[in-house]
């Protein structure tokens, strides 16, 4: 997720949200931009508001190495399912 998509990405990602359970996969990532870890953050706390199940499913070494270098283990221990 670049810079350039982050808005899409928002307004999709709600907009799942508002229908159910969302789960995101996650062994494609290449490259994640802090933005995108923060709108996974409020994604998640989104579809706890909503009583909705959200999950990141195989995740990446390089969304894993992201998340520990910007300190959000806390954060997204919850929502990993690896």
């Amino acid at each position: 997720m670049d810079l350039d998509s982050l808005d899409g990405v928002r307004d999709g990602m709600l907009d799942a949200l508002e229908a159910g359970p969302v789960c995101v996969r996650g062994d494609a990532v290449e490259r994640v931009s802090t933005n995108a870890l923060l709108i996974l953050i409020s994604a998640a706390e989104t579809a706890r508001r909503n009583h909705y199940e959200f999950q990141i499913e195989q995740p990446s070494a390089a969304l894993f190495s992201a998340i520990e270098r910007l300190g959000l283990k806390t954060q997204f221990s919850g929502m990993i399912k690896a």
